[in-house]
């Protein structure tokens, strides 16, 4: 088992620039611990994410960490213009030592397109061309397209990454159809549903996977969870009761500024996901056996954990993060 960061990056009480700085500091951190890589959300006009530019958040991550790898997760792609999102991956991937993992997707929150004049009834077709652009961009000396939102005629990449033909590839999977086309398309994937969900969406990846005759091992099948470790179960529990509200709060603040329902719900408290098993709270020994028991139900490979929410501090999350590292990664590295 292998194991990662999900981060929200949702709105804390702290003023900006500390909070800027403390996360940088939590994630110099995960680098220490030896997490796999960091994977930051985009989202726009919302408290739920204050990376609304991932490049230039992670920009300030490649600087900061020396072994961790770290990526979007994911550019909403109908958002960029394609040949700039070519030119700060290959950017990115550079300044890192080529330690950027890149995720795409259509974008999670149709208010956030339509605010950017985006018709969300269109971001399956404009995210097809974009990411066929993008990968093109990335593994080729020039780019030419020909489609229904973007024409390229033979346009030089002037910059490439360091990684060949392009950075790991990723993306969030949320129905059976998108994990056997991610198989398909060799992308890393991450589920952030339930365990008997993601268990449907890693059986359909596996058997597209084994269909599609790709060479190399399979790529990452990741599972998400928003996860507090303490001292002891109730401290931890205390914690994350505390500290869920704030970051609930911020995920609904934009569907309630317009009286909408969000694609992907999430209950009112931590009681709620805990028992819907999308949280994961407690001593060392309670988190070990409840991510054993998941990974296994799910066929999951790679846990990534959210450990950092609503008003938790940086000592608290690092003490939370610490103990992971120290009790909990060891006896799961070989599950």
């Amino acid at each position: 088992m292998e194991f990662g960061v999900f981060d929200h990056l949702d709105r804390s009480p702290s003023p900006l620039a500390q909070y800027y700085e403390e996360r940088l500091a939590l994630i110099e951190l995960f680098d220490r611990a030896g997490f796999h890589a960091y994977h930051v959300a985009e989202h726009h006009a919302t408290p739920l994410g204050m990376a609304p530019s991932p490049s230039v958040f992670l920009a300030a991550v490649a600087q900061r960490t020396k072994r961790l790898r770290f990526g979007p997760m994911i550019y909403a792609l109908p958002l960029y213009h394609p040949l700039r999102m070519i030119e700060e991956i290959c950017m990115l991937d550079q300044m890192s030592g080529g330690r950027l993992d890149v995720g795409f997707g259509r974008g999670a929150s149709p208010i956030e397109l339509e605010l950017y004049g985006v018709d969300p009834e269109q971001a399956r077709d404009i995210y097809d061309e974009a990411m066929a652009i993008v990968v093109q961009g990335l593994s080729n000396p020039a780019v030419d397209f020909r489609g229904k939102h973007f024409n390229y005629n033979n346009v030089p990449m002037a910059l490439e990454p360091l990684q060949k033909p392009h950075p790991p590839l990723w993306y969030g999977v949320h129905a059976n159809d998108s994990a056997a086309r991610s198989a398909e398309q060799g992308l890393n994937v991450i589920s952030l549903d339930g365990v008997g969900a993601t268990r449907g969406f890693s059986d359909a990846y596996r058997s597209a996977w084994a269909e599609s005759g790709r060479a190399g091992p399979m790529p990452r099948f990741g599972l998400g969870r928003m996860i507090v470790v303490a001292d002891t179960d109730a401290e931890a529990r205390r914690l994350a009761d505390r500290a869920y509200p704030m970051w609930h709060a911020s995920f609904v603040h934009l569907f309630k500024v317009y009286d909408r329902m969000p694609r992907h719900p999430r209950p009112e408290t931590f009681e709620a996901i805990l028992k819907d098993g999308r949280g994961i709270c407690g001593s060392p020994a309670t988190v070990t056996e409840e991510i054993r028991r998941q990974m296994t139900g799910a066929g999951a490979g790679y846990f990534v954990g959210q450990f950092a929410f609503g008003d938790l501090t940086l000592a608290e999350a690092s003490r939370s993060v610490e103990l992971f590292a120290k009790e909990v990664m060891p006896g799961l590295k070989t599950v």
